[in-house]
């Protein structure tokens, strides 16, 4: 099914409405990937459409010509890091463009002069985790800011200081804060956007599939 959604350009397709998008190959090859059957489409040809969608900023969109956004570009770097193809990021450009998104707050936005919101500390330090750069930021700022948007009576984690707590960013807050290493949490991989364990135990097994065979 997931081979099926693949284009000869090496995009994938959501369903089979057709709407193209980079969410989808970052998808496509980390479901391939946990099932070991990477081999079953074209990587190269994925990992060229996902290069093709770089902007002159470093950043990435969810097609070609489109701006760069700190949501879209993890499903960028996760895919290309799937696909073995991380030379084709512009590393310290990229990387810059992500460092400026943290504001004065603290916190990060996804695109220039937007406000900040705390589920942009998974989308961008996901990406310079995975690109060796988590150290660019300022992760004390920004560890505040993920701090000061708790609803302190209800729990819980909102976009802002003052904003009414959801599970959406309460889940992302608390990636972001994993990747900075807060004590207390556990260590969740920033590609597969799995904790560290779980994507342990499926290589493992993986690894013992592969020599049974």
């Amino acid at each position: 099914y997931v081979a099926s959604l693949q284009g000869a350009d090496g995009s994938f397709t959501g369903d089979e409405w057709g709407e193209v998008d980079t969410r989808f190959s970052y998808c496509a090859l980390l479901c391939l990937t946990i099932l070991g059957k990477l081999q079953s489409v074209n990587v190269p040809a994925a990992a060229s459409f996902v290069a093709a969608c770089k902007n002159f900023d470093g950043g990435f969109g969810c097609t070609p010509g489109n701006e760069s956004h700190a949501g879209q570009v993890f499903t960028c770097i996760g895919a290309l890091a799937l696909a073995d193809s991380l030379h084709l990021v512009d590393r310290d450009l990229f990387c810059w463009w992500l460092c400026e998104r943290q504001t004065p707050s603290g916190g990060l936005n996804g695109r220039p002069e937007k406000l900040e919101d705390v589920c942009y500390s998974w989308w961008c330090l996901s990406c310079l985790s995975i690109l060796g750069r988590l150290h660019w930021i300022d992760q004390g700022a920004l560890t505040r800011f993920i701090l000061n948007c708790q609803d302190e009576e209800d729990g819980g984690i909102s976009d802002r200081p003052e904003d009414m707590a959801d599970v959406y960013h309460t889940f992302f807050g608390i990636a972001g804060l994993t990747l900075m290493g807060y004590p207390g949490l556990q260590a969740i991989d920033p590609l597969w956007a799995l904790p560290v364990e779980v994507v342990r135990r499926v290589k493992a097994q993986q690894q013992t599939a592969q020599e049974s065979s």
